[in-house]
């Protein structure tokens, strides 16, 4: 009975050493410089300030959403890979993150230019502009 003691508390020593080793090089590992997010924070500004900017120039149209959703896109894609720390995840898990958005932009593309076939449709068929 003494010898099944004596493994039992070997195998409950040996994973709180290992856990702690794998947390200090884990905590190691995940130190970024602070230009890194310095850097990011610049970038973030000068997007934010290119999407202000579409309006002070009063683009309309097709050119100001488009322009919005890229500087949109841009931002929320900076926040991600670096405030999130999706750079340095895993390339499942990114998947696993990125590609239903991704997913839903497509289908809501193929939406749209369904649409825009439909109403060209009804314009030119039925003569009414609604």
């Amino acid at each position: 009975m003494t010898n099944a003691t004596v493994h039992v508390e070997g195998q409950l020593h040996a994973p709180a050493h290992g856990a702690a080793a794998t947390g200090a090089a884990h905590a190691k590992g995940q130190q970024h410089p602070i230009k890194l997010y310095l850097v990011v924070w610049g970038w973030l500004f000068v997007l934010s300030t290119c999407s202000y900017l579409v309006d002070y120039f009063g683009l309309q149209g097709y050119l100001r959403w488009s322009l919005i959703l890229l500087f949109m896109m841009l931002k929320a894609g900076l926040i991600v890979a670096v405030f999130m720390h999706m750079a340095w995840e895993r390339l499942a898990l990114a998947y696993a993150i990125l590609l239903p958005p991704i997913a839903v932009l497509v289908f809501v593309t193929i939406m749209v230019l369904e649409s825009e076939y439909t109403h060209l449709l009804r314009v030119l068929f039925f003569a009414t502009p609604s």
